[in-house]
Formats: structure tokens, sequence, C-alpha cells
């Protein structure tokens, strides 16, 4: 009975510690929404989680290791969510449909969590993090290149990563507005960068998605 409680007492421990380490970071994101990570400090932080700033330094020695731990656990959740978004794509679904399901997606993530946006595009940044950042802005291109590949497989390469920067360069510029408004304002927002994206994308992939197999003709139809 003695030796099974000295094991339950360091799990205890260590639920209590992930809890206080959740609710510091929670206390962080919405430190740096409001101020931006410069301005942020310690002493806001921990006035915001409701601790003092001697409880913040058992688990964090500065705000730059606050913000690390924070950027590294959203990239991570970024990367599954793009992982889903920019899966391969039936050719029978409308492009329409194809860009709408992946912008959602996306536009999901930064709006659940919008310290990511303000981390990453944020002036003064912490260098481990910009690092991180470019890591997942490469893979990220590297994922919508090889979905238009599919799409546009006689296309150049030099095309297909021009194409793909303008895809992300366009989604960037889009998201800043969405997350810049709210409500129905923003939904329509989001709406407009569909519609952006479509109209790039159309002329380029013209009739290769929302194709239907005809079985008795053999032949591709449009929707």
């Amino acid at each position: 009975m003695a030796e099974s409680q000295e094991k339950e007492q360091p799990r205890r421990r260590q639920a209590r510690g992930e809890r206080r380490i959740a609710q510091l970071l929670e206390a962080a994101a919405s430190v740096f929404c409001t101020t931006g990570y410069t301005a942020a400090s310690t002493n806001a932080i921990a006035r915001e989680a409701g601790v003092s700033p001697g409880t913040l330094y058992q688990f964090f020695p500065n705000k730059e290791a606050i913000a690390i731990e924070l950027g590294d656990r959203l990239m991570h959740e970024m990367r599954d969510t793009y992982g889903e978004a920019l899966a391969p794509v039936d050719p029978t679904t409308p492009l329409e449909e194809a860009v709408g399901a992946a912008v959602d997606r996306f536009i999901a993530f930064n709006c659940d969590h919008p310290v990511f946006f303000a981390l990453m595009h944020g002036p003064d940044i912490p260098g481990h993090i910009a690092e991180e950042h470019d890591a997942l802005h490469a893979t990220l291109l590297a994922r919508i290149e090889g979905l238009l590949s599919s799409l546009l497989p006689d296309t150049p390469p030099a095309d297909l990563t021009r194409t793909a920067h303008m895809c992300l360069g366009l989604y960037k510029a889009g998201l800043e507005l969405v997350l810049g408004h709210g409500g129905a304002e923003r939904d329509a927002y989001v709406q407009e960068l569909k519609h952006v994206l479509i109209r790039y994308l159309e002329p380029l992939v013209g009739s290769r998605l929302g194709r239907v197999e005809d079985s008795g003709a053999g032949a591709a139809t449009t929707r």
C-alpha cells in the first residue's frame, strides 16, 4: 500500500504541473493577443493566469520560454490541420468544394488560436519560433505544390512553385482581414477569400476537378 501511494504522488504532482502549464500558456496567449509579444511581460501573464510571478517562474524562466512552448504546441497542431486540409483531392470534387473545405479548416484553426497569427507575424518573435515558422512555411508550400502537381501534371515545376506561392500569399492576405473582423462580417470576408482563390485557380485547373466518369460512354463530363 505504501509503495502504491509513493508511485501515485509523483503522478499527481505531474498532472498538477501540466494543468498549471496549460493555465499559464492560455494566459500568455491572451496577453500576446492583447498587447503583442514585445509589450507582454511575465507579470502580466501571471496576473492573467491568477498566479504569482514566483509560481510562473517555477515553470518558465522568462516570456521567451513561454512563447516558444506555446509556439511549438501551436505549430504541431497546425501541421495536423494542413495535413487534413491539403489531403489529395478526389477528381470528382468541384473546385469550389475543394477550396472551400481547405480554407474552412485553416480559418477555423486561426480563429480558434488567434495567438498563432500574433506570434508568427509579430515584429520581434523569438528566433526559435521564427525558424520553426520558416520550416512550417516551407513544408506548407511543398504540400500545396504537391496538391497542385496532381491537378496540373503537365505544368513546369517553376510554374507550380509560383502558383503555390500565390495561393499561400492570397490566403495570408485574406486571413489578416478575416481576423480583423467578427460575426457576419468575418463570414463575409471568408467567402470573399474563397472567391479570390477559386477565381485564381479556375483557369489553371479547368475541368480537372469536378469530373464524373460516364460508365456507359466511358467519357468524362463536368458537373
